[in-house]
């Protein structure tokens, strides 16, 4: 019984990891339409093999004087798949030792980048953050640069829901 279940968890595992590697191999995600996103809104975008619903945050406190690319969140299917994933764009290389904590109203919740998208955050946990997305009000990302920046960014989730509603029956 325990080896069965530990098959079963591998490949659920596997079937997450080969959807990102086609996402960030085949589409290279940091370039998604961004500017498609608006800040304050949820918008939902249809791609060919691809949808997502995305946000530009309402509030950024970075460090005066420093400089950075588009910022956003998204949270997206591949292919009609049932999985969603979460994924936050910071607009310049995470510290990769640091993790990247996302606060959801009360919640904390930790993401993480990767050598190869060092841009890019990710979380174990989709479905929960999601859960907690869709009941939330206010979203925070605390990143920190590769090269030491602090940034914060505020995302409003008003709108979330049915944005993320119309992603699970429309795509």
């Amino acid at each position: 019984m325990l080896y069965h279940e530990l098959i079963i968890r591998y490949f659920k595992n596997m079937k997450k990891l080969l959807i990102l590697l086609f996402f960030n191999i085949t589409l290279y995600v940091p370039h998604i339409s961004a500017d498609e996103l608006e800040s304050g809104k949820w918008n939902f975008i249809v791609e060919d093999d691809y949808c997502y619903v995305g946000s530009k945050p309402t509030i950024t406190e970075i460090e005066e004087g420093k400089k950075r690319d588009i910022t956003y969140i998204l949270v997206y299917r591949i292919n009609k798949s049932p999985d969603a994933i979460v994924q936050i764009e910071a607009g310049y290389p995470y510290d990769q030792k640091k993790t990247v904590e996302v606060k959801i109203d009360k919640s904390l919740y930790k993401f993480f980048s990767e050598e190869e998208t060092p841009e890019t955050a990710w979380t174990k946990k989709d479905q929960e953050v999601i859960f907690a997305m869709k009941k939330g009000i206010t979203l925070i990302v605390k990143g920190y640069s590769s090269r030491g920046t602090i940034t914060i960014d505020t995302y409003t989730l008003k709108g979330f829901t049915a944005a993320y509603n119309k992603l699970t029956k429309d795509c």
